[in-house]
């Protein structure tokens, strides 16, 4: 039976959803691992505008039951001055009900992000999507310097999870260290959710 990884991420130009792709692909490298794709709906300042209950696009929206049901998790965001998109923290903020319960306690999580520009915040970002996560008790799984690409990247990549550099308007495709490393994150984060299964 395969155990769920899910890859949850918002993603505005796609960059971010990209990059949450190739961490399910490194996800199902590991065996009897699978990642459950999924995204969270955007938010308007206009509250009456509802969203369609699947999107046009992408994966599907997340469900809580998609939260219980995982046995890890994977968290994207692009980055807004620093901190994750605001539809992705809404959605954080309304997970009281499973913090109660301690629904992702004890489970993994693994963060991405992906910036314009080589400085525009990648660590900070991925930094503060850590913190819900540990108040939920989840076990933050980075990428260690035994990956190679880490200390040859010139451009996203960083010992806090995986990330990318798309340029100011968007042009640069995902580089191929960026790739590796998104990747491998996929692959510790199933590792690392197998061996605590397995020890549960």
């Amino acid at each position: 039976m395969n155990l769920d990884i899910l890859v949850l991420y918002y993603s505005r130009s796609g960059h971010t959803a990209q990059l949450a792709r190739l961490i399910a692909r490194g996800v199902e490298e590991v065996p009897g691992m699978r990642a459950r794709l999924r995204q969270v709906p955007p938010v308007a300042p206009v509250t009456e505008l509802a969203q369609p209950p699947e999107p046009d696009e992408g994966a599907p929206y997340v469900t809580r039951q998609d939260l219980v049901d995982c046995v890890g998790l994977a968290l994207g965001s692009p980055t807004r001055f620093g901190n994750m998109a605001a539809p992705l923290k809404y959605f954080l903020d309304s997970t009281g009900a499973e913090w109660a319960s301690g629904a992702l306690a004890g489970k993994p999580a693994a963060l991405f992000t992906a910036t314009s520009t080589m400085h525009g915040g990648q660590e900070a970002t991925l930094l503060t999507m850590a913190l819900p996560l540990l108040h939920h008790g989840m076990l933050i799984v980075g990428l260690p310097y035994t990956e190679p690409a880490l200390t040859s990247t010139q451009s996203g990549g960083t010992p806090y999870g995986a990330s990318h550099v798309t340029g100011p308007r968007g042009e640069n495709a995902i580089s191929d260290h960026e790739r590796e490393l998104a990747r491998a994150l996929g692959r510790r984060l199933a590792d690392v959710a197998r061996r605590l299964g397995a020890n549960a």
